[in-house]
């Protein structure tokens, strides 16, 4: 259990405090969720805002755990295994519960879900054949742009949501077409392997 590896069991762990943040009933236990009164418009909900502050470091845990691994030659099987789950746990389960909470269309998630088991089945598929699936560049900008509009979203599109912008959405938008282009870059690439 290396530096990198124990950075990708934080992020998991940052993601399940994110779940509990965000699902907790805490109407059904009599607790009252502190909202907050943003130019005098606006209501917000304060564990959006802490749920986002979560996620964004662990989104940042995401990008750390690699670097270490590459720069300093710590990658293993294990590594991979964890961090792919770590990634579709966060991002998947963030998208997920926005989604069922009426925060983002359900479309996103339902895609994103989608194409993210499509590529674990071709990766899984060309592993299986001693092949190696590299991650494409398409794969990383979709990354960036889903974290920036989970993130956003949690932390109510703001300071864009008091000029009626709606910038959460776009990259969210974005994120779902390049999570569809990336998907099928990565059957292009190794289709012939998949029916080899």
């Amino acid at each position: 259990m290396n530096l990198p590896n124990k950075i990708t069991l934080i992020r998991i762990f940052l993601t399940c405090l994110v779940v509990i943040i965000l699902l907790f009933p805490f109407d059904a236990v009599g607790l009252t969720a502190t909202k907050l009164f943003i130019n005098e418009a606006m209501v917000v909900d304060l564990r959006y805002f802490i749920a986002g502050a979560l996620f964004i470091i662990a989104s940042l845990t995401d990008f750390l755990d690699g670097y270490i691994a590459r720069k300093y030659k710590m990658v293993t099987d294990l590594g991979k295994m964890l961090d792919a789950i770590a990634d579709k746990f966060l991002v998947n389960s963030v998208l997920i519960i926005l989604a069922s909470q009426g925060l983002i269309h359900p479309i996103i998630p339902v895609i994103v879900v989608t194409r993210d088991t499509v590529v674990d089945i071709i990766k899984m598929i060309v592993g299986a054949k001693k092949e190696v699936v590299s991650a494409i560049m398409s794969g990383k900008v979709k990354t960036i742009f889903m974290m920036l509009g989970i993130a956003l979203t949690l932390f109510n599109n703001l300071p864009f949501e008091l000029i009626n912008i709606k910038v959460s959405d776009v990259l969210l938008i974005i994120a779902t077409v390049l999570s569809v282009y990336s998907g099928i870059q990565y059957y292009q690439q190794n289709k012939k392997v998949l029916f080899d």
